[in-house]
């Protein structure tokens, strides 16, 4: 269905003006990202470029890096790495909580385990001695 692609942030959805008027940027700008391989938009079937939501976000956080004084090319580094330590703190949370529901299975064990020898422990004491 065609409004598949509406939550989609990866479908190209914006043509060049309008991804230059939304990002405010000259479509040059936009071009030049494309020509050194920091963006690659999509290409329609007549061959203009198409950009996705999340190219958009890259292009507006590489021009901000750029206002800041980076290179595009160190810009796109800093992106790179920013991803990357995003990638490693989520893969870090969740070993974070698969070591906590280890350690809660283990303690839930342990408490099963101490319970069922309690148990027996009763059940011995309450056998009569036999004297021997």
């Amino acid at each position: 269905m065609a409004l598949d692609h509406l939550d989609d942030r990866d479908h190209p959805t914006y043509g060049m003006g309008q991804a230059a008027e939304l990002l405010d940027v000259p479509q040059a700008f936009l071009r030049s990202l494309d020509a050194a391989g920091l963006i690659t938009p999509a290409r329609s079937e007549g061959g203009h470029r198409r950009y996705s939501r999340n190219q958009l976000d890259r292009v507006a956080a590489l021009r901000a890096l750029a206002d800041e004084g980076h290179t595009l090319a160190s810009a796109d580094e800093i992106l790179d790495l920013r991803a990357d330590l995003d990638s490693e703190r989520a893969r870090h949370a969740e070993a974070v909580d698969e070591r906590d529901e280890a350690r809660r299975e283990r303690d839930s064990a342990l408490e099963e385990r101490d319970s069922a020898r309690r148990e027996r422990d009763d059940a011995r004491d309450a056998l009569p001695d036999d004297g021997g």
